[in-house]
């Protein structure tokens, strides 16, 4: 199998909720239409926003649960003050402000907010990982 993450599905309660909360982020939904379903573009990377029942039932699993779902999403920033920024737009937007961003234990700045499903997003500015002009990131050798 190749390493690479192609696409990430997030259940959602409330499909257009979900789709302008990330509009409001200024992301472009996808022209390319399905029923039920709405496409972001992330670099190389596509979001999917799908009802949470559904994709609960697609996948064969109990569509139940709540709290913490064991992983976060991540947006890195170039500096401190652009992750204080893409916090605050997050809140604008409508997002839950998780955890203030603050100087991390590993030598970087980061906070946490949760989308209006709380889907959990890390924001952080890590001066290993500085996002390239194109939106990927490369670990360090």
């Amino acid at each position: 199998m190749d390493p690479r993450l192609t696409l990430v599905t997030l259940g959602v309660a409330d499909l257009a909720r979900a789709s302008r909360f990330y509009e409001a982020l200024g992301w472009t939904r996808s022209a390319y239409a399905s029923e039920g379903v709405a496409f972001f573009q992330l670099g190389g990377l596509v979001l999917s926003l799908y009802p949470r029942t559904a994709l609960a039932e697609d996948a064969g699993v109990a569509v139940e649960g709540s709290g913490f779902r064991g992983f976060a999403l991540a947006h890195n920033t170039a500096s401190r003050a652009e992750t204080d920024a893409v916090l605050a737009e997050a809140v604008r937007a409508g997002a839950t402000l998780v955890k203030p961003a603050r100087d991390a234990f590993w030598g970087g700045y980061s906070g946490y907010f949760a989308d209006p499903d709380g889907t959990l997003w890390e924001v952080a500015w890590n001066p290993d990982l500085i996002p390239r002009a194109d939106g990927t990131v490369r670990l360090p050798a």
